[in-house]
């Protein structure tokens, strides 16, 4: 996925999840988060970022805040890139077969599920996790509580009991994490969900991403450990 009209800030504080102030060439300004999680560890004070300028002369931001410099590489924090990313990539992957049918937003139980995948009479519903925390080469999600995640889980335990394919997917929005876990200390609950769904035959992938200031697409898998 490429990122066009795109220009380089210095991140300054985080008012509120949706809104950061940056510097901009010199002008303070406020821009809109397309991520509402903590990015605690990546939105600190005098981090270069990168912004989109907005097509959207009624909004009252006029960039959304994509992608922050840490150690020396890009993260991508937009969490509409992961969706982005796996349609594109799985399209093409084999995984799901040869030419598969994407259906976005499909429901499932008491869920909305990312993807319904269809290919020659099989159907798999696929949830899809950005990640954007890494700690000593280790990738972790959540970065806050999530029970919504929880529940994503339970339904696709559910799902695979009925016969359907049933996948989590975990895009790591950067490069060199050495294995994803779950966030034991942030989130336990979620944690011992993820066991469940393996052992309840919920499939469990997470790949890295190559991400630069104007792209991000899915790379190598990364291997999880519970």
């Amino acid at each position: 996925m490429i990122y066009t009209n795109m220009a380089q800030g210095e991140f300054i504080s985080r008012p509120n999840r949706f809104i950061a102030q940056v510097d901009l060439a010199g002008e303070r300004m406020d821009v809109h988060v397309k991520n509402t999680g903590r990015c605690a560890e990546l939105l600190t004070p005098g981090a270069r970022v990168w912004l989109q300028r907005s097509g959207n002369h009624k909004r009252k931001t006029g960039y959304d805040l994509i992608a922050v410099e840490k150690d020396g590489q890009v993260v991508n924090i937009d969490s509409a890139a992961p969706n982005a990313a796996f349609g594109e990539w799985a399209a093409q992957s084999g995984l799901f077969g040869y030419k598969p049918t994407l259906y976005p937003e499909r429901r499932f139980g008491a869920s909305r599920f990312d993807f319904y995948i269809e290919q020659g009479g099989v159907g798999s519903f696929v949830e899809v996790k950005g990640v954007t925390l890494l700690r000593e080469g280790v990738a972790l999600f959540p970065d806050a509580p999530t029970e919504r995640g929880v529940r994503h889980l339970h339904e696709l335990v559910a799902a695979a009991a009925q016969g359907y394919g049933a996948y989590l997917f975990f895009i790591i929005q950067l490069r060199g994490a050495r294995y994803l876990s779950p966030n034991w200390e942030t989130h336990p609950a979620f944690g011992e969900a993820m066991r469940k769904a393996r052992e309840g035959g919920v499939h469990l992938q997470a790949r890295e991403c190559i991400v630069t200031p104007e792209s991000m697409a899915i790379g190598r898998e990364v291997e999880i450990r519970l």
